[in-house]
């Protein structure tokens, strides 16, 4: 990890074209910056009870040099015209044309929605949206999916599609039905708003309907701070219900930390007071989560925020990363994907003002000028995490205390049949105790969908099943959806009513594809450059039989940077092949080949699991496997590479008679973590030994 992000960061000061300036104090518009002087600068009162005294700032947050102006992204001057991101989008929607202009474009990304058009298509463009709702922890209500359901027949392309931060996004919807839709998913108290755009998108934690202290608490701060960085001007609700706002009451403690502007993170005179009218340089994504955990792929955010619980199992603080990011620029070098990192320990009633402090930071510091450095994660590799984090504790009002020491992280998937509450829940081969006075015998199921895209007799088994249980889901980080709330007598004919629509339980899924997972792309994404939900299902193929000339199975994950092995575009039918992501989601992978043509992946994939079954130490995985060999050595071995030795005939023996045995060893195999053949050929290989010259040893 250490070596791609400093080998990165190198790259940056290499670039001529590129200046990241460690005094870089960002860019805001005129009236934001004489807000900025305005903010009065007092101290506000911890609310914990230990404590009645005063929490002053650690020194004065210095203020950005506005007298001089600055450069602006194309973007910056539009969202400073709009009139909190309103004009021209107000206008755009009401001309007949399918399409809005530019400037519209830009603005109703805050909204929610990307317009697009098929690019598989010649001629005049065939312009659609897509909606992305925003949905904290992936809950979804029993009435809400059932909208969605209904929309997407009504107005989309009859699928839905299961995105990687725990939301739906629905395609093909025409500009003239766009208010009938957002109504619909408003009033059934759904929401779009801040899904796209410069701001906090959707908050994540665990999907997992678990009725413990740790997971019920990491859910209930998600949803905090979802409610603390959420657009406050009206513009959302004036453009798609006129003005009316359908919304549940906020927590006091979400309306305090908003409100309180003791370190001067607030427009005290704005509509919008953490935002103003320029909200953030860029995308903003936190997730929240609890030990071992990282189904949600923490290190990959702007914030990672981990529960911290004593030894009674009460939470009591919160760890806190920054700096992730997956984006990059293809053929870019000073562009990269970048791990999180930590920044300290706060206790748990801080947590909302530490998130607001590190949003802050980047509000003000982050860059405004090229949109392609913008993200957090290149203020962090200019700065450094020293700087970062002395800024932040002048927005916060105190200094970080260490982060706390943590177990190793596990990815879970969270598929099958699993209990809410009992008294030793087994998932994943933890085991975590928990007493509480929740009912028992409630169960959850987890139901692999594959690349998250909901269609056909799986969509119409999944409404039924919802609807006749009168069930809520959660959708997971990995595209997958999970029924909850559901009663003991209820588990068999759902199963079979699953399976009957095609969604299997875990045992009977391919295990490549329970971890494999693609992007939309070709052909409504503007960006792609390469196919990806369309070309996986017959690339999956061709590893499976790569694969099963070995027996081993690597690992992959959602997001390629962060995978085993990865392959991202780079041309029409061309991928790079990114290798050393771990199964715990911990460590970045690195590009091992570039332009691989599609035709070509057998010739660099073989020799890699072939040299792995042979070479690996004990459990060691794919990722590890390349990252102790190395990207030298490996590409070696795929340049020499000749096709699978062919043993010699007389070494070609029948080991196993009958059936039995063969499954009575390979039992045992896979204790030892071998294959039956391994194991069979070591115990022959003892006995022989144990019998040299008719003698036992």
């Amino acid at each position: 990890m250490t070596t791609s992000i400093g080998a990165a960061n190198a790259a940056i000061v290499k670039d001529p074209n590129l200046q990241i300036a460690r005094s870089f104090n960002g860019l805001k518009a005129a009236s934001n910056s004489l807000l900025l002087a305005k903010r009065p600068q007092v101290s506000r009162v911890s609310s914990s009870a230990a404590t009645a005294s005063f929490i002053r700032a650690v020194s004065t947050p210095v203020r950005p040099d506005t007298s001089v102006a600055q450069k602006r992204s194309k973007v910056e001057i539009i969202k400073e015209h709009s009139n909190f991101i309103r004009y021209p989008l107000n206008e755009e929607l009401l001309t007949d044309a399918p399409n809005i202009n530019e400037a519209a474009t830009q603005l109703i990304k805050f909204h929610g929605s990307y317009q697009q058009y098929n690019r598989d298509e010649r001629g005049a463009k065939s312009y659609s949206f897509m909606l992305r709702t925003k949905n904290p922890c992936g809950k979804v209500s029993n009435k809400l999916y059932l909208v969605m359901d209904d929309l997407a027949d009504q107005f989309g392309i009859g699928t839905l599609r299961l995105t990687t931060r725990q939301t739906f996004q629905l395609h093909g919807v025409l500009k003239k039905d766009l208010k009938t839709v957002m109504s619909s998913i408003i009033n059934s108290m759904g929401s779009t708003l801040g899904a796209c755009g410069d701001l906090n998108r959707n908050v994540l934690a665990p999907a997992a309907p678990l009725h413990q202290k740790d997971y019920l608490f990491a859910q209930k701060t998600a949803e905090n701070i979802a409610a603390l960085l959420t657009p406050q001007s009206g513009f959302y609700y004036d453009m798609w219900v006129d003005g009316e706002r359908v919304m549940s009451a906020e927590p006091p403690e979400v309306v305090e930390a908003r409100n309180d502007n003791s370190h001067g993170t607030n427009f005290p005179d704005s509509p919008e007071p953490i935002y103003g009218t320029q909200f953030l340089p860029r995308k903003f994504k936190i997730a929240v989560t609890v030990p071992t955990d990282n189904s949600v792929d923490v290190f990959t955010n702007d914030i990672g925020v981990v529960v911290v619980s004593d030894a009674d199992g009460e939470p009591q603080g919160f760890n806190l990363y920054v700096g992730g990011g997956m984006g990059r620029t293809h053929r870019l070098e000073s562009t990269f994907p970048r791990l999180a990192e930590p920044l300290g320990y706060v206790p748990k009633e801080d947590i909302l003002y530490a998130v607001k402090a590190i949003v802050v930071t980047q509000r003000e510091n982050g860059r405004r000028d090229d949109r392609k450095y913008s993200r957090m994660k290149y203020l962090l590799s200019s700065w450094g995490i020293e700087k970062f984090r002395s800024v932040v504790e002048q927005y916060y009002g105190k200094k970080f205390e260490a982060c706390r020491d943590l177990p190793e992280w596990e990815f879970k998937s969270y598929l099958g049949w699993h209990e809410q509450v009992c008294s030793t829940f087994k998932i994943c081969s933890l085991y975590i105790v928990y007493s509480g006075g929740f009912k028992d015998g409630a169960l959850f199921c987890g139901l692999h969908v594959d690349n998250g895209r909901i269609k056909g007799t799986m969509k119409k088994t999944l409404r039924e099943v919802i609807e006749k249980y009168n069930l809520n889901v959660r959708i997971t980080p990995n595209q997958n959806i999970i029924l909850c709330d559901i009663r003991q007598a209820w588990k068999r004919p759902i199963t079979t009513a699953l399976a009957q629509g095609g969604l299997l339980q875990p045992r009977y899924v391919d295990p490549l594809n329970v971890t494999a997972m693609a992007c939309p792309a070709l052909p409504l994404c503007p960006l792609a450059i390469a196919e990806a939900e369309r070309g996986i299902p017959h690339i999956l193929k061709r590893v499976r039989a790569v694969f099963e000339k070995d027996n081993r199975l690597p690992q992959w994950c959602a997001r390629p940077y962060m995978a085993e092995l990865g392959l991202v575009g780079d041309g029409p039918n061309s991928y790079q092949i990114w290798l050393g992501g771990t199964p715990n989601q911990t460590s970045l992978a690195k590009t091992f080949k570039d332009k691989v043509k599609i035709q070509d992946l057998e010739k660099v994939l073989e020799p890699l699991f072939y040299h792995w079954k042979r070479k690996r130490l004990s459990k060691e995985s794919f990722g590890d496997f390349t990252n102790r060999v190395g990207h030298e050595k490996l590409l070696e071995l795929v340049d020499k590479w000749e096709g699978i030795p062919l043993a010699p005939a007389r070494y070609n023996l029948k080991l196993f008679a009958d059936k039995e045995t063969y499954e009575s060893v390979d039992n045992l195999a896979r204790l030892q973590d071998k294959s039956p053949h391994e194991l069979a050929m070591e115990i022959i290989r003892n006995y022989v030994a144990s019998h040299q010259n008719g003698k036992i040893e």
